[in-house]
Protein backbone atom coordinates (compact mmCIF):
# COMPACT_ATOMS: atom_id res chain seq x y z
CA UNK A 1 0.00 0.00 0.00
CA UNK A 2 1.29 3.44 -0.93
CA UNK A 3 1.89 5.74 2.02
CA UNK A 4 -0.10 8.95 1.79
CA UNK A 5 0.29 12.30 3.54
CA UNK A 6 -3.03 13.17 5.15
CA UNK A 7 -4.02 16.49 6.71
CA UNK A 8 -6.98 16.42 9.10
CA UNK A 9 -8.42 19.80 10.08
CA UNK A 10 -10.02 19.33 13.48
CA UNK A 11 -8.85 17.31 16.48
CA UNK A 12 -12.17 16.47 18.06
CA UNK A 13 -13.23 12.88 18.71
CA UNK A 14 -14.23 12.10 15.12
CA UNK A 15 -11.23 13.75 13.47
CA UNK A 16 -8.94 11.93 15.89
CA UNK A 17 -10.64 8.57 15.30
CA UNK A 18 -10.20 8.93 11.54
CA UNK A 19 -6.59 10.02 12.05
CA UNK A 20 -5.97 6.91 14.16
CA UNK A 21 -7.49 4.64 11.53
CA UNK A 22 -5.38 6.16 8.76
CA UNK A 23 -2.24 6.19 10.90
CA UNK A 24 -2.62 2.50 11.67
CA UNK A 25 -2.74 1.82 7.93
CA UNK A 26 0.74 3.30 7.61
CA UNK A 27 -0.20 6.76 6.35
CA UNK A 28 1.52 9.90 7.64
CA UNK A 29 -1.17 11.95 9.37
CA UNK A 30 -0.96 15.54 10.54
CA UNK A 31 -3.92 16.79 12.55
CA UNK A 32 -4.68 20.43 13.27
CA UNK A 33 -5.96 21.39 16.69
CA UNK A 34 -7.29 24.80 17.67
CA UNK A 35 -6.34 24.01 21.27
CA UNK A 36 -2.66 23.83 22.22
CA UNK A 37 -3.30 21.38 25.05
CA UNK A 38 -4.90 18.91 22.63
CA UNK A 39 -1.94 19.10 20.26
CA UNK A 40 0.46 18.60 23.18
CA UNK A 41 -1.51 15.60 24.46
CA UNK A 42 -1.40 13.94 21.03
CA UNK A 43 2.30 14.61 20.46
CA UNK A 44 3.65 13.98 23.96
CA UNK A 45 1.37 11.21 25.22
CA UNK A 46 -0.15 9.78 22.01
CA UNK A 47 -3.55 10.46 23.55
CA UNK A 48 -6.34 12.96 22.94
CA UNK A 49 -7.30 13.39 26.58
CA UNK A 50 -10.03 16.03 26.16
CA UNK A 51 -11.94 14.34 23.33
CA UNK A 52 -11.02 10.65 23.01
CA UNK A 53 -9.69 9.55 26.37
CA UNK A 54 -8.46 6.00 26.73
CA UNK A 55 -7.51 5.49 23.08
CA UNK A 56 -3.81 5.09 22.27
CA UNK A 57 -2.77 6.87 19.08
CA UNK A 58 -0.04 5.66 16.71
CA UNK A 59 3.22 7.58 16.48
CA UNK A 60 2.47 8.26 12.80
CA UNK A 61 0.05 11.02 13.93
CA UNK A 62 1.54 14.45 14.55
CA UNK A 63 -0.56 17.34 15.84
CA UNK A 64 -0.01 21.04 15.27
CA UNK A 65 -1.77 24.35 15.87
CA UNK A 66 -0.53 25.63 12.50
CA UNK A 67 -3.45 25.16 10.13
CA UNK A 68 -1.56 26.21 7.00
CA UNK A 69 1.09 23.60 7.71
CA UNK A 70 -1.60 20.93 8.02
CA UNK A 71 -3.24 21.91 4.74
CA UNK A 72 -0.04 22.19 2.72
CA UNK A 73 1.85 19.41 0.96
CA UNK A 74 -0.79 16.73 1.55
CA UNK A 75 -2.25 14.05 -0.70
CA UNK A 76 -5.66 14.37 0.99
CA UNK A 77 -7.31 16.92 3.29
CA UNK A 78 -10.20 15.98 5.59
CA UNK A 79 -12.27 18.71 7.28
CA UNK A 80 -13.50 17.54 10.68
CA UNK A 81 -14.57 20.71 12.51
CA UNK A 82 -18.12 21.35 13.82
CA UNK A 83 -20.58 23.12 11.53
CA UNK A 84 -20.55 26.26 13.69
CA UNK A 85 -16.85 26.77 12.90
CA UNK A 86 -16.52 25.22 9.44
CA UNK A 87 -16.52 28.33 7.26
CA UNK A 88 -14.21 30.35 9.52
CA UNK A 89 -11.81 27.40 9.47
CA UNK A 90 -11.92 27.02 5.69
CA UNK A 91 -11.15 30.72 5.28
CA UNK A 92 -7.84 30.09 7.06
CA UNK A 93 -6.57 27.66 4.41
CA UNK A 94 -7.66 29.46 1.24
CA UNK A 95 -4.23 30.95 0.54
CA UNK A 96 -2.33 27.69 1.05
CA UNK A 97 -0.81 27.09 -2.43
CA UNK A 98 -2.04 23.49 -2.74
CA UNK A 99 -5.59 24.63 -1.94
CA UNK A 100 -5.40 27.80 -4.01
CA UNK A 101 -4.39 25.75 -7.03
CA UNK A 102 -6.89 22.96 -6.32
CA UNK A 103 -4.27 20.21 -6.12
CA UNK A 104 -5.42 18.45 -2.96
CA UNK A 105 -8.67 16.43 -2.82
CA UNK A 106 -10.85 17.50 0.11
CA UNK A 107 -13.27 15.39 2.12
CA UNK A 108 -15.73 16.71 4.71
CA UNK A 109 -16.90 15.00 7.90
CA UNK A 110 -18.88 17.97 9.31
CA UNK A 111 -22.57 17.38 10.02
CA UNK A 112 -25.11 20.19 10.04
CA UNK A 113 -26.15 23.27 8.09
CA UNK A 114 -24.33 26.47 7.16
CA UNK A 115 -26.07 29.89 7.29
CA UNK A 116 -26.39 31.62 3.93
CA UNK A 117 -27.92 34.79 2.52
CA UNK A 118 -31.27 33.13 1.83
CA UNK A 119 -31.81 29.60 3.08
CA UNK A 120 -29.24 27.64 5.08
CA UNK A 121 -27.10 25.31 2.97
CA UNK A 122 -25.38 21.99 3.54
CA UNK A 123 -21.64 21.83 4.36
CA UNK A 124 -20.41 21.01 0.86
CA UNK A 125 -22.28 23.90 -0.74
CA UNK A 126 -21.19 26.23 2.04
CA UNK A 127 -17.53 25.31 1.63
CA UNK A 128 -17.71 25.48 -2.18
CA UNK A 129 -18.60 29.16 -1.97
CA UNK A 130 -15.16 29.92 -0.53
CA UNK A 131 -12.84 27.36 -2.09
CA UNK A 132 -11.39 27.90 -5.59
CA UNK A 133 -13.77 27.05 -8.43
CA UNK A 134 -11.87 23.86 -9.26
CA UNK A 135 -13.35 22.26 -6.14
CA UNK A 136 -16.95 22.77 -7.27
CA UNK A 137 -18.68 19.37 -7.59
CA UNK A 138 -15.41 17.68 -6.65
CA UNK A 139 -15.65 17.68 -2.85
CA UNK A 140 -16.38 14.42 -1.02
CA UNK A 141 -18.74 14.03 1.92
CA UNK A 142 -18.11 11.20 4.37
CA UNK A 143 -20.81 10.02 6.76
CA UNK A 144 -22.54 7.02 8.27
CA UNK A 145 -23.34 5.39 11.64
CA UNK A 146 -19.92 5.99 13.12
CA UNK A 147 -19.41 7.02 16.72
CA UNK A 148 -15.78 8.00 17.14
CA UNK A 149 -15.45 6.01 20.35
CA UNK A 150 -16.21 2.76 18.51
CA UNK A 151 -14.27 3.50 15.33
CA UNK A 152 -11.19 4.34 17.39
CA UNK A 153 -11.53 1.03 19.26
CA UNK A 154 -11.72 -1.03 16.08
CA UNK A 155 -15.45 -1.76 15.98
CA UNK A 156 -16.72 -2.73 12.53
CA UNK A 157 -18.27 0.39 10.96
CA UNK A 158 -19.87 1.32 7.64
CA UNK A 159 -19.36 4.71 5.96
CA UNK A 160 -20.62 6.45 2.83
CA UNK A 161 -18.23 8.38 0.56
CA UNK A 162 -20.48 10.71 -1.46
CA UNK A 163 -19.52 13.05 -4.27
CA UNK A 164 -20.85 14.37 -7.56
CA UNK A 165 -17.47 13.30 -8.92
CA UNK A 166 -17.48 9.47 -8.83
CA UNK A 167 -13.69 9.28 -9.16
CA UNK A 168 -13.21 11.37 -6.03
CA UNK A 169 -15.79 9.29 -4.17
CA UNK A 170 -13.79 6.20 -5.03
CA UNK A 171 -10.47 7.84 -4.06
CA UNK A 172 -11.70 8.55 -0.54
CA UNK A 173 -13.42 5.16 -0.36
CA UNK A 174 -10.13 3.45 -1.14
CA UNK A 175 -8.23 5.68 1.29
CA UNK A 176 -10.54 4.86 4.22
CA UNK A 177 -11.48 1.25 3.44
CA UNK A 178 -9.91 -1.65 5.25
CA UNK A 179 -9.54 -2.92 8.79
CA UNK A 180 -12.71 -2.09 10.67
CA UNK A 181 -14.10 0.29 8.02
CA UNK A 182 -16.45 -0.71 5.21
CA UNK A 183 -16.87 2.24 2.84
CA UNK A 184 -19.46 2.57 0.07
CA UNK A 185 -19.71 5.14 -2.71
CA UNK A 186 -22.69 7.40 -3.41
CA UNK A 187 -23.49 10.14 -5.91
CA UNK A 188 -26.28 11.55 -3.71
CA UNK A 189 -24.22 14.11 -1.84
CA UNK A 190 -27.31 16.17 -0.90
CA UNK A 191 -29.25 13.24 0.53
CA UNK A 192 -26.30 11.97 2.56
CA UNK A 193 -25.62 15.42 4.02
CA UNK A 194 -29.29 16.04 4.86
CA UNK A 195 -29.50 12.72 6.68
CA UNK A 196 -26.31 13.48 8.61
CA UNK A 197 -27.60 16.86 9.77
CA UNK A 198 -31.17 15.97 10.66
CA UNK A 199 -30.51 12.75 12.55
CA UNK A 200 -29.09 14.94 15.33
CA UNK A 201 -32.36 16.85 15.58
CA UNK A 202 -34.34 13.62 15.87
CA UNK A 203 -31.84 12.34 18.45
CA UNK A 204 -32.57 15.29 20.73
CA UNK A 205 -36.27 14.39 20.62
CA UNK A 206 -35.39 10.74 21.17
CA UNK A 207 -33.30 11.61 24.23
CA UNK A 208 -36.14 13.59 25.71
CA UNK A 209 -38.59 10.73 25.13
CA UNK A 210 -36.10 8.27 26.58
CA UNK A 211 -35.84 10.35 29.75
CA UNK A 212 -39.61 10.85 29.96
CA UNK A 213 -40.01 7.05 30.00
CA UNK A 214 -38.54 7.24 33.53
CA UNK A 215 -41.23 9.59 34.79
CA UNK A 216 -44.29 9.21 32.58
CA UNK A 217 -46.38 6.09 31.88
CA UNK A 218 -47.34 7.57 28.50
CA UNK A 219 -43.99 6.95 26.74
CA UNK A 220 -42.25 3.65 26.04
CA UNK A 221 -40.13 1.74 23.52
CA UNK A 222 -43.04 1.71 21.09
CA UNK A 223 -43.18 5.51 21.27
CA UNK A 224 -39.49 5.78 20.46
CA UNK A 225 -39.89 3.58 17.39
CA UNK A 226 -42.81 5.75 16.30
CA UNK A 227 -40.53 8.77 16.63
CA UNK A 228 -37.74 7.11 14.63
CA UNK A 229 -40.12 6.35 11.76
CA UNK A 230 -41.54 9.87 11.77
CA UNK A 231 -38.05 11.36 12.02
CA UNK A 232 -36.84 9.34 9.05
CA UNK A 233 -39.84 10.56 7.05
CA UNK A 234 -38.92 14.17 7.80
CA UNK A 235 -35.29 13.54 6.87
CA UNK A 236 -36.46 12.21 3.51
CA UNK A 237 -38.83 15.15 3.00
CA UNK A 238 -36.13 17.74 3.53
CA UNK A 239 -33.60 15.72 1.55
CA UNK A 240 -35.86 15.59 -1.50
CA UNK A 241 -36.80 19.26 -1.11
CA UNK A 242 -33.12 20.20 -1.04
CA UNK A 243 -32.25 18.19 -4.12
CA UNK A 244 -31.52 14.59 -3.14
CA UNK A 245 -31.09 12.49 -6.27
CA UNK A 246 -31.54 8.93 -4.94
CA UNK A 247 -34.47 7.86 -2.74
CA UNK A 248 -32.55 4.75 -1.66
CA UNK A 249 -30.21 7.02 0.30
CA UNK A 250 -32.84 7.20 3.02
CA UNK A 251 -33.00 3.43 3.53
CA UNK A 252 -29.20 3.11 3.58
CA UNK A 253 -26.67 3.45 6.38
CA UNK A 254 -26.46 7.16 5.50
CA UNK A 255 -29.95 7.76 6.88
CA UNK A 256 -31.68 4.92 8.72
CA UNK A 257 -28.34 3.51 9.94
CA UNK A 258 -26.96 6.80 11.22
CA UNK A 259 -30.32 7.78 12.70
CA UNK A 260 -30.59 4.54 14.64
CA UNK A 261 -27.12 4.64 16.18
CA UNK A 262 -27.33 8.35 17.00
CA UNK A 263 -30.61 7.90 18.84
CA UNK A 264 -29.85 4.65 20.65
CA UNK A 265 -26.13 4.73 21.43
CA UNK A 266 -24.82 5.83 24.81
CA UNK A 267 -22.13 7.77 22.91
CA UNK A 268 -24.68 10.05 21.23
CA UNK A 269 -24.22 13.64 22.42
CA UNK A 270 -27.56 14.78 21.03
CA UNK A 271 -29.38 11.91 22.74
CA UNK A 272 -27.56 12.85 25.93
CA UNK A 273 -28.58 16.49 25.50
CA UNK A 274 -32.23 15.48 25.11
CA UNK A 275 -32.10 13.38 28.26
CA UNK A 276 -30.47 16.20 30.20
CA UNK A 277 -33.15 18.64 29.06
CA UNK A 278 -35.58 16.47 31.04
CA UNK A 279 -33.50 15.25 33.97
CA UNK A 280 -31.24 18.28 34.50
CA UNK A 281 -33.34 21.07 32.96
CA UNK A 282 -30.34 21.72 30.74
CA UNK A 283 -31.85 24.54 28.68
CA UNK A 284 -33.25 26.51 31.61
CA UNK A 285 -30.34 29.03 31.66
CA UNK A 286 -30.95 30.04 28.03
CA UNK A 287 -33.53 32.59 26.89
CA UNK A 288 -34.17 30.97 23.52
CA UNK A 289 -32.52 28.85 20.83
CA UNK A 290 -30.38 31.72 19.59
CA UNK A 291 -29.01 32.28 23.09
CA UNK A 292 -28.35 28.55 23.42
CA UNK A 293 -26.36 28.47 20.18
CA UNK A 294 -24.37 31.57 21.08
CA UNK A 295 -23.40 30.08 24.47
CA UNK A 296 -23.25 26.45 23.44
CA UNK A 297 -19.76 26.01 24.88
CA UNK A 298 -21.27 26.40 28.36
CA UNK A 299 -23.02 23.04 27.95
CA UNK A 300 -19.66 21.28 28.27
CA UNK A 301 -19.99 19.26 25.06
CA UNK A 302 -21.34 20.03 21.59
CA UNK A 303 -24.85 18.82 20.64
CA UNK A 304 -24.79 19.82 16.98
CA UNK A 305 -28.49 19.12 16.70
CA UNK A 306 -29.21 22.43 18.44
CA UNK A 307 -27.94 24.54 15.55
CA UNK A 308 -29.31 22.02 13.03
CA UNK A 309 -32.78 22.46 14.59
CA UNK A 310 -32.69 26.19 13.94
CA UNK A 311 -31.75 25.78 10.29
CA UNK A 312 -34.00 22.79 9.61
CA UNK A 313 -36.96 24.74 10.96
CA UNK A 314 -36.18 27.65 8.62
CA UNK A 315 -35.95 25.33 5.60
CA UNK A 316 -39.11 23.41 6.50
CA UNK A 317 -41.12 26.63 6.88
CA UNK A 318 -39.79 28.11 3.65
CA UNK A 319 -40.61 24.96 1.70
CA UNK A 320 -43.95 24.43 3.48
CA UNK A 321 -43.08 20.93 4.70
CA UNK A 322 -44.95 18.97 7.35
CA UNK A 323 -42.34 18.35 10.07
CA UNK A 324 -43.89 17.81 13.53
CA UNK A 325 -40.66 16.36 14.99
CA UNK A 326 -38.50 19.28 13.87
CA UNK A 327 -41.18 21.75 14.95
CA UNK A 328 -41.44 20.19 18.41
CA UNK A 329 -37.69 20.22 19.04
CA UNK A 330 -37.55 23.82 17.83
CA UNK A 331 -40.37 24.93 20.14
CA UNK A 332 -38.71 23.27 23.14
CA UNK A 333 -35.19 24.60 22.47
CA UNK A 334 -36.60 28.05 21.72
CA UNK A 335 -38.31 27.99 25.13
CA UNK A 336 -41.76 28.39 23.60
CA UNK A 337 -43.24 25.36 25.38
CA UNK A 338 -42.42 22.61 27.86
CA UNK A 339 -41.11 19.21 26.70
CA UNK A 340 -43.85 16.95 28.09
CA UNK A 341 -46.78 18.79 26.56
CA UNK A 342 -44.92 19.51 23.33
CA UNK A 343 -43.81 15.93 22.77
CA UNK A 344 -47.26 14.59 23.65
CA UNK A 345 -48.78 16.94 21.07
CA UNK A 346 -46.09 15.91 18.55
CA UNK A 347 -46.95 12.22 18.97
CA UNK A 348 -50.59 13.03 18.40
CA UNK A 349 -49.77 14.85 15.15
CA UNK A 350 -47.63 11.94 13.97
CA UNK A 351 -50.42 9.48 14.72
CA UNK A 352 -53.09 11.55 12.98
CA UNK A 353 -50.89 12.41 10.04
CA UNK A 354 -51.43 16.14 10.60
Amino acid sequence: METRKIGIIGAGAWGTAVAKTLGEKGHSVQIWSYEKEVASSINDEHLNRPYLLGVDLPSSIHATTNIAETAGGKDFIILAVPSLFLIDTVKQILMVPDILEGRTPIGILTKGFIPSTHLPVLPVEGVEKYLPGSYRENLVYISGPSHAEEVARGKLTGLISASKNPKNSIRFRELLSGGNLLVFSSLDIVGVQTAAALKNVVAIAFGMLDALKDISPFFGDNTESLLLAAGLSEIQQLGIAMGSTHTETFTSIAAVGDLDVTCRSVYGRNRRFGREIIHERKIEPYRNLEDLIERIASIGYLPEGAAATKYAHIIAEEKNLRTPVINAVYAILNRESEPLETLSEMIGKIGLGQ
